[in-house]
């Protein structure tokens, strides 16, 4: 019971943004998160792993791992596009090798052979920003045959001190990662060979990645900080899922447009990728690329 007292109080005890216009990027002109209606936790997921590791008050959901364990969520359909988005609030302080992912996977129905589109947040140590990595897998596995397609981020601002919105819109056309409704990674469909075709459930959860989470695995997870908690709430999981009529319509991720970006969208999307990004892996050089495509310049 002590430890849900305090984690009511952190979640109560929420700092105002301070922000500066300097580095805040261009409104979008649309926000697509006002588009979709939220559910409850409830509604549409249920526990995956860890049940001991996870509590909601006051319609928010808590996660969190200790030695002990981590814990994992799944919507109970699954979809074949749509718009999937939740906010979330991320813990303070020392959290390396700490993973929270918020994604779209098939892998407990094609095992060995899953599409995945990833948001996950790298935990970090004292004084580091956290890192946002989004990533595509398409008909990969986690037996050496896997191919990543990381973009990794900063964010504009400090994602322990309040809610932010993190939504992956997935139309038969493209995949686009959002940041408050500000776009950060458009991934289009340019064959079938490099796009999710299944149907994928969305998932959440906290684990230990101490192997690789920070720094490439340099600093681990250290237990004598936890638990490490991650905050959701705003849940939203619309589209066609996986038991809609053929002739459902797919989300969109801008007024008017079955694909693509506006013009504000795309301008918005620049500037974060200008002053933000920190990692691209068509831009590696040390990658093999001839298994990513769409990173050849035509």
């Amino acid at each position: 019971m002590g430890f849900f007292v305090l984690l009511t109080l952190v979640c109560m005890l929420v700092s105002p943004l301070v922000t500066n216009a300097t580095f805040w990027p261009p409104s979008p002109g649309f926000f697509p998160s006002l588009k979709f209606r939220s559910m409850y936790f409830s509604q549409g997921f249920k526990n995956l792993w860890g049940p001991s590791h996870q509590r909601i008050h006051k319609n928010a959901l808590a996660i969190w791992l200790d030695k002990n364990s981590g814990s994992g969520f799944k919507s109970v359909k699954p979809f074949r596009s749509g718009y999937f988005g939740a906010s979330i609030k991320l813990q303070p302080g020392y959290t390396a090798g700490v993973i929270t992912a918020f994604y779209l996977s098939n892998s407990e129905a094609h095992p060995g052979w899953h599409d995945e589109v990833d948001i996950e947040f790298l935990g970090t140590t004292f004084g580091k920003p956290y890192t946002l990595q989004t990533n595509v897998y398409i008909r990969g596995s986690g037996d050496g045959k896997i191919i990543g397609r990381e973009m990794k981020f900063h964010l504009w601002f400090d994602p322990t001190k309040d809610f932010h919105h993190y939504a992956i819109l997935w139309s038969p056309h493209e995949l686009i990662f959002f940041v408050d409704d500000v776009p950060i990674r458009r991934y289009p469909r340019k064959s079938d060979a490099t796009f999710p075709l299944k149907p994928m459930w969305l998932y959440g959860s906290i684990w230990d990645a101490s192997s690789w989470a920070t720094d490439n695995g340099k600093y681990k997870a250290n237990y004598k900080y936890e638990p490490f908690v991650a905050w959701f709430n705003n849940f939203k999981a619309t589209g066609c899922t996986a038991y809609a009529p053929p002739r459902c319509p797919p989300v969109s991720a801008a007024p008017g447009r079955v694909i693509g970006l506006s013009h504000k969208q795309k301008v918005a999307m620049k500037w974060v990728q200008k002053h933000y990004m920190i990692y691209n892996y068509c831009w590696d050089k040390k990658r093999d690329h001839s298994k990513t495509p769409e990173c050849w310049k035509k």
